[in-house]
């Protein structure tokens, strides 16, 4: 028999934690802030096209060009970008584009059998990428070159995990971290909805506002992890984001609006389906090769910038 030493791929189960849990706090907010008396139909698509923008060219850019300024060029598994890929162009364009295109009333939205259709496929395929991406081909989220992890530690025994107990400390904590955030998104989704109309901000404000909470904690360690050399694990944080935002926020909020008889527009404007599809191409270019540079990064940053200038100026 074969003994010795092997890594195990932990940095796709570690950045899954990570995203999930933010995926709590998204829907979480999300809910609270729609529950309100003067939530807008579109917020919850504004988030969710909030956390795609940040996380696709933001997120991306930044890490690509702090990675390309510090390393020149550096390495990723394409199998695994190409995987994500393969998740977010569908789930968003069913989710934020098809809806322009129905019949339903009104425009944007969803009838009540086509949400309920599209949120079972929705989940399903999320699920299938869920059981690749732990399951059957971990190895496409780690470092291709190394064939380990990006930043894990090395020589972890065959077979040996985290311990019960760990996983038990672990799970306890990070539940905590999340109670004082679903305890207060009530007090946040106040102060959103006072702060947007003292100051006459624009409707798609508050749900980016909401992305940039959400993003943040994954942003800046996507960042740490590019600066360090490990951009499979920023790759996996980034692009993990937005297939999880799309996958899971998506059905959460259909049964929001389900649940309280309020009306949930999906469809993005013109403006928001060039910004995606403009998007969604280049994001396919960029993770077509098997080296990235500070070019790649700083393209998706301009596209992330037009995004930002066309929030204050439609």
């Amino acid at each position: 028999m074969r003994t010795g030493y092997i890594e195990r791929p932990l940095d796709p189960l570690g950045s899954l934690v990570l995203t999930l849990s933010i995926v709590i706090i998204e829907v979480v907010l999300i809910a609270a802030v729609a529950i309100g008396s003067d939530a807008t139909p579109t917020l919850g698509r504004d988030t969710m096209f909030g956390v795609l923008m940040i996380a696709l060219n933001g997120g991306v850019g930044l890490a690509l060009l702090l990675g390309g300024l510090h390393h020149r060029e550096q390495a990723y598994n394409l199998q695994g970008a190409v995987a994500y890929l393969a998740v977010i162009i569908p789930l968003s364009s069913v989710a934020l584009i098809l809806p322009n295109f129905t019949q339903a009333v009104p425009a944007g939205s969803l009838t009540v059998i086509q949400a309920a259709f599209f949120s079972l496929f929705t989940i399903l395929l999320y699920a299938i990428f869920l059981l690749i991406q732990t399951r059957r081909h971990q190895d496409f989220f780690v470092d291709a070159q190394s064939g380990r992890s990006a930043g894990a530690g090395a020589g972890r025994q065959a077979g040996h995990g985290p311990s019960a107990a760990a996983m038990v400390r672990h799970t306890g904590l990070l539940l905590a971290t999340l109670l004082p955030i679903v305890l207060l998104s009530g007090r946040l989704a106040t102060l959103i909805d006072h702060g947007s109309a003292a100051l006459a901000a624009p409707s798609a404000l508050g749900g980016v506002l909401i992305a940039v909470i959400v993003f943040a904690p994954e942003g800046i360690s996507a960042l740490a992890a590019a600066r360090a050399n490990q951009l499979q694990r920023s790759i996996n944080l980034c692009l993990g984001a937005a297939a999880s935002t799309i996958g899971l926020t998506v059905p959460a909020i259909l049964i929001i609006g389900l649940v309280t008889g309020k009306t949930v527009i999906l469809g993005l404007d013109p403006t928001g389906m060039t910004l995606l599809a403009l998007t969604l191409i280049l994001s396919t270019l960029t993770f077509s090769g098997p080296r990235t540079t500070v070019l790649e990064g700083a393209v998706h940053l301009v596209v992330f910038l037009v995004y930002v200038v066309l929030i204050f100026s439609p």
